[in-house]
């Protein structure tokens, strides 16, 4: 049971002990699951006043196990012992009681939400009460006298008969928790269960418009009189410019001017071409889609009753129409242009995978030099540092060069597309393209397990050129088998620190 149907349970067992009806406020109390040391105390609170004493005994013990300091509990216990006639037990209990005051005069319960004040001077009374029924009349006249000690002038007359009574040796009447006082959850809590309306009901103050009691949010709409019975269709797309669509199917672009888009995308289409293409708007970008991809969406007051945009089918999506010269994305007018350079019916599509996948268009049966220009100006590298493949394993048949037959490459073409594979060639080739050798003119040792180890003559292949500048090691140390004058050292140092 989470704590916000424990305290909700807690108040309505609560209200029902305010209305007398203890039956149903003790079945509410044992219904909560997990409850805490002041509801175990409630609950042995109705079973004392039901003369349960086994079960306000059972409920006592509880409260004070989830919480040992609770000096009212112990108190009540001592009293359902007492009731029992297990003076010893009750005495123990009210002993605890005393303790857990800590020498206060008194402990007030309100900020716990129960109000009732605990007074020492009672716990005392009740201690002599219990040694009175031992027989112990002298302790229990010590525990009177020691209550003078936190008397108050309302307690005063109740300490005066007890010292009486035991001076005739006859036993009192106990102090006794009065009945129908539990303790109750938060307020604050409390009045946070229930839901608030911060905002309020709108009204309308002031309408051109007769007996006008419409109060909600809509777009601001000229109040005139004799105006149109049916309510307006909706003109937030009115301002967009072309037609609303929504995307079926995923559509991912070969070419430059073509747009990619998800299913469930909305996308303003500009003009339909007669290959059926459509030049279309989506995110400030304009570009061209499949025509059957899409799905003309409908903006009516069916739409407006929440019924939100379908799903997108689960089919397979059409296939890819061909591109015939039509339109064209036109980035600087913004309109659809009738003309299409790069896939005219003479051009063919030819998709590069590389880290990242791109297209190209060059006309059929081009030489290898055109093919190889244009790849390189996409990606910005000379020709010499990447290869092109048939295949994305590299191996001596499939790699594409400058020796290749292309009427062999143009023949795997299928529908006017084809795919290459790029690599750069210190990938394809697994070693660099030139070797550059070194001979050591000295010995080195190193000093860190990561450095190289050589000796004066070794062949040194160099394999990359690192980022880190070189540190120039100590001059003592290269010159250490060599006698030099110190001025001479100084000045070779102050040559190398200006050098490096």
């Amino acid at each position: 049971m989470s704590f916000l149907d424990t305290l909700r349970q807690w108040d309505k067992a609560v209200t029902c002990v305010d209305r007398q009806d203890l039956p149903e406020a003790l079945s509410i109390f044992l219904s909560i699951q997990e409850p805490n040391s002041k509801i175990y105390f409630d609950i042995g609170c109705l079973h004392l006043l039901n003369q349960d004493l086994d079960a306000a005994e059972k409920a006592f013990d509880c409260s004070i196990r989830k919480d040992e300091h609770l000096a009212v509990a112990f108190f009540q216990r001592g009293i359902t012992f007492y009731r029992k006639q297990r003076y010893e037990e009750s005495l123990a209990d009210f002993q605890h009681a005393f303790k857990a005051l800590r020498g206060n005069q008194l402990i007030d319960y309100k900020a716990l939400g129960l109000r009732y004040k605990l007074y020492a001077c009672e716990v005392l009374h009740n201690m002599a009460l219990a040694q009175a029924q031992l027989g112990n009349w002298e302790k229990a006249q010590e525990n009177l006298v020691k209550a003078l000690d936190y008397k108050t002038e309302a307690k005063l007359n109740l300490i005066d008969k007890a010292l009486q009574s035991t001076l005739k040796q006859k036993p009192f009447k106990p102090v006794e928790f009065p009945s129908n006082v539990l303790f109750k959850p938060n307020k604050h809590y409390v009045a946070e269960l229930e839901k608030k309306d911060y905002l309020g009901k709108a009204k309308v103050v002031a309408s051109v418009i007769p007996q006008d009691e419409f109060s909600g949010f809509a777009p601001l709409q000229p109040q005139v009189k004799d105006g149109p019975t049916c309510p307006k269709e909706p003109e937030v797309l009115r301002a967009l410019e072309g037609e609303p669509h929504t995307v079926l199917f995923e559509f991912v672009p070969e070419t430059s001017d073509e747009l990619a888009v998800v299913p469930g995308n909305i996308v303003f289409v500009l003009q339909k071409g007669a290959d059926n293409w459509a030049s279309v708007i989506f995110n400030e970008r304009r570009g061209l889609v499949p025509y059957n991809y899409l799905e003309r969406l409908e903006i009516s007051l069916a739409s407006k009753q929440n019924e939100g945009i379908p799903r997108p089918p689960n089919r397979a999506p059409p296939t890819r129409p061909e591109r015939k010269q039509g339109l064209r994305r036109d980035d600087s007018s913004g309109s659809a242009q009738v003309k299409d350079e790069e896939s005219s019916n003479n051009s063919l599509i030819v998709k590069v995978r590389f880290t990242f996948t791109f297209a190209v268009s060059v006309p059929p049966g081009s030489p290898y030099e055109i093919l190889i220009e244009k790849i390189s100006n996409k990606l910005n590298l000379p020709s010499t540092a990447f290869t092109l493949s048939l295949t994305s394993e590299v191996t001596g048949q499939s790699v594409i060069n400058a020796n290749t037959e292309m009427e062999s490459v143009w023949s795997c073409a299928s529908g006017r597309h084809i795919t290459l594979w790029c690599g750069t060639k210190e990938e394809t080739d697994g070693k660099p393209q030139s070797e550059i050798h070194f001979v050591a003119l000295h010995s080195y040792e190193s000093s860190n397990p990561e450095d190289l180890n050589f000796h004066q003559g070794d062949t040194i292949t160099l394999l990359s050129r690192g980022e880190t500048p070189f540190i120039w090691p100590d001059v003592s140390q290269i010159f250490r088998n060599t006698v030099i004058c110190p001025r001479i050292l100084i000045l070779i140092r102050i040559l190398l620190f200006l050098f490096s």
